[in-house]
């Protein structure tokens, strides 16, 4: 068993990005704060499939060539290979959880 808390951890710009509460052995999870005006990067990976569970905000979400208006709640399963990207074009901060799995942190593919 292995237990964190989200106050333990930190983001990786501070106050916004990024934040992981689990890494490995098999899967990854965290937190994404993004300011307005701010993006994720758009990126694909090779082999990893991921979920992304939007708790605040309304950002667009864009996979491959498709854009979404985000509703709090929503909830996208990236394949692996899928072009993806999410862009805080609100006047708000947004926060979304992310899943990854197989835990393959090398397994980055930009897009920029």
């Amino acid at each position: 068993m292995e237990k964190v808390n989200e106050k333990e951890r930190e983001f990786r710009f501070g106050d916004s990005g990024p934040k992981y509460l689990h890494r490995g052995p098999y899967m990854e999870w965290g937190i994404i704060v993004l300011k307005p005006g701010d993006t994720l990067g758009a990126h694909y990976h090779e082999q990893i499939e991921e979920v992304f569970y939007f708790v605040e905000g309304t950002p667009k979400m864009i996979i491959d060539e498709e854009t979404c208006r985000v509703t709090e709640g929503d909830a996208f399963r990236i394949e692996a290979k899928e072009r993806h990207n999410i862009i805080n074009d609100t006047p708000n901060p947004i926060k979304t959880i992310f899943i990854k799995a197989p835990y393959n942190p090398k397994d980055k593919v930009s897009c920029e």
